[in-house]
């Protein structure tokens, strides 16, 4: 079968955003954790802030909530997409491609999505080094997820 040569491309290029979005996820569930656990507690005789927000988040900034939860779905359906893809690298035919395309789109509008609250949060500033580290796999992650849709579709008939 053609396009054989850009297998071992699409085979690394799994491997590291498998990897990229499970530590994605498991940072983006952390931060979640401390929201959770810092977060306000509304209790009896207690009244709002002036300017609470529901998705409030005590670390970062004012888009740290929506990167958070953002970034935590990106990296769930990525890396649930990259399993997907392992049975299409291994078949390698036009079988198991509408599988494996369909969820790395889906799982790359996603990346793009929590991607541009990256951005967004980049530029309100003040935010910690695993927020950062987040921020910068989610900016790699649109990329290399992209070349990854592209290098699949590189199977061709004879």
């Amino acid at each position: 079968m053609a396009g054989q040569g850009v297998k071992p491309i699409a085979s690394l290029l799994l491997g590291l955003n498998f990897c990229m979005y499970a530590i994605v996820a498991a940072i983006s569930g952390w931060a979640l954790n401390v929201a959770i656990d810092r977060g306000f507690i509304i209790g009896p005789g207690l009244v709002l802030p002036a300017h609470f927000s529901p998705v409030f988040f005590p670390i970062g900034n004012a888009a740290t909530g929506f990167l958070v939860i953002f970034a935590l779905i990106a990296g769930v359906v990525g890396a649930a997409a990259a399993i997907a893809g392992v049975h299409h690298i291994r078949t390698w035919n036009y079988d198991s491609l509408p599988s494996a395309a369909s969820s790395g789109i889906v799982a790359w509008a996603l990346t793009l999505l929590a991607m541009g609250l990256a951005c967004k949060e980049i530029e309100l500033k003040g935010r910690n080094a695993c927020l950062r580290t987040v921020e910068a796999f989610l900016i790699i992650l649109s990329a290399t997820q992209l070349v990854y849709i592209l290098a699949i579709h590189g199977v061709r008939r004879i």
